[in-house]
């Protein structure tokens, strides 16, 4: 009976004849087009399999096609972010400002500059004008960029450490996200690690008697996506420096997030900031371009010369270096910095200091436009979140739109499958909407699918 069944299926041959077909061969190639018809035969056959009857032409031409435009389709695909979690690292980190895009369409799109030097006509150095940038906005002496944060605090301890013994508190041998893990790191650069304190309590004294002729670093790991209270202690990166200078040790410090800018000032915890680590004397620091700072994937170094130029010429350098796009993205985005505008002009800070008034303005106009489309929805208090892997447990008030629904987690499951994809979050069981994670030109796409998707 199953091989019968078998039987009705048609051949390649046939299902490249169907007109729905031809127009596939038009828009994909025949290549893949054949490509996408075995696929959907494949999947029949596994229908066939499972009890099921034999698809007829008309869907197996549909199912091919579905099955090329999900092949063909770019990733990663846009999504809007209505979760109130604002460097959502599941959702791509920090979206960028405008004029960092414009910078990557302009160096993505044309011949450049990059190691050309229009003065003398002659070679230049790639990373000459972001790294002048980074100093600028710093204080630093000198700056390098590598492709993410991981890399620049690899390439520091491979650099400086190799063969050499790195002091760490046990406080700060975090794990972040995919299991990656900063004694892991300290492993691959060919250093020793030598742990003092306990997990909860570091003291000055445990550094001082860990330092000997073998030690080449002092590290301090930023526990930026996690936070230990109650009976803790931990040493000051001044005090760090302090021990450093004594021993002639420099001290290095992964703050991760890269916050560029003052979070106390917007009711929010205070985030170690990259200046206030180079204004205590510490010789290098590392942290992200695609968190706080609001820019692209990037690893960003800055430091004392002495201690930055030698990564530049390290061998590892080259093998984590930036590509172009990136540095087109994070010199619009530092220059944001310079110029005093990245409240403004930056994503990430402007959802950060958009005021509760005008999320709720947001908020009551949203719930009027569902009410018209005869949808059930209120405007609640709520709270959103930095995310990113900063600030852990800190949040800022919010208001948000709660869609009534027989179940939230179906709605939830429909809102993702739409085009565009929306994800919200569900909240004492409840579908939720936070409008300062959604940007201002996608509220009309927001809307549209929330009210699809509610019928």
């Amino acid at each position: 009976m199953m091989t019968e069944t078998f039987s009705r299926l048609p051949s390649v041959d046939k299902l490249l004849a169907h007109p729905k077909a031809v127009t596939l061969v038009a828009a994909y190639g025949h290549a893949l087009t054949v490509d996408g018809l075995r696929a959907a035969l494949d999947e029949a056959r596994q229908v066939i399999r499972s009890g099921g009857d034999a698809l007829e032409a008309d869907a197996l031409v549909e199912l091919a096609g579905g099955r090329l435009h999900e092949w063909t389709t770019p990733r990663p695909h846009p999504v809007i972010n209505a979760t109130g979690v604002i460097v959502h690292t599941n959702l791509g980190r920090a979206p960028l400002s405008e004029k960092a895009l414009v910078a990557i369409h302009v160096a993505a799109l044309s011949y450049s500059d990059l190691e050309y030097d229009l003065d003398t006509g002659e070679r230049g150095h790639r990373m000459a004008v972001v790294e002048d940038l980074i100093c600028r906005v710093t204080g630093a002496e000198s700056a390098l960029v590598v492709n993410n944060n991981a890399g620049a605090v690899l390439l520091a301890l491979t650099a400086h450490a190799a063969g050499r013994e790195v002091v760490i508190s046990r406080g700060q041998l975090v794990e972040i996200g995919g299991g990656f893990r900063v004694p892991d790191v300290l492993a691959q650069s060919g250093a020793t690690l030598v742990e003092v304190g306990t997990t909860n309590r570091t003291h000055r004294r445990d550094y001082e008697s860990a330092l000997n002729d073998n030690t080449a670093a002092i590290l301090r790991a930023h526990s930026s996506n996690f936070r230990v209270v109650g009976f803790t202690a931990e040493v000051s990166i001044a005090e760090l420096v302090e021990v450093g200078l004594t021993s002639g040790v420099p001290v290095m410090d992964d703050l991760g997030s890269g916050a560029l800018l003052d979070t106390s000032a917007y009711g929010l915890a205070h985030e170690p900031m990259p200046q206030e680590s180079l204004a205590a004397g510490v010789a290098l620091v590392c942290f992200s371009g695609d968190k706080l700072l609001g820019g692209p994937q990037a690893g960003i170094v800055i430091g004392k010369r002495q201690y930055v130029e030698p990564l530049k010429r390290h061998p590892l350098a080259r093998a984590l270096r930036a590509d172009k796009l990136c540095l087109a993205a994070l010199s619009a985005t530092l220059t944001h910095y310079l110029k005093r505008e990245a409240e403004q002009e930056i994503p990430v800070w402007r959802m950060i200091s958009m005021r509760p008034d005008e999320i709720a303005r947001r908020a009551k106009q949203w719930t009027r436009k569902l009410h018209q489309a005869g949808i059930e929805a209120q405007v609640i208090e709520g709270r959103s979140t930095v995310g990113g892997g900063s600030l852990p447990g800190e949040t800022l008030p919010t208001w948000l739109v709660a869609v009534e629904c027989d179940s939230p987690d179906t709605l939830a499951a429909r809102l993702r499958r739409n085009d565009p994809p929306i994800v919200a979050r569900i909240e004492d069981g409840r579908l939720v909407l936070d409008p300062r994670t959604v940007q201002t030109g996608e509220e009309k796409e927001l809307l549209e699918v929330v009210c699809v998707a509610t019928r």
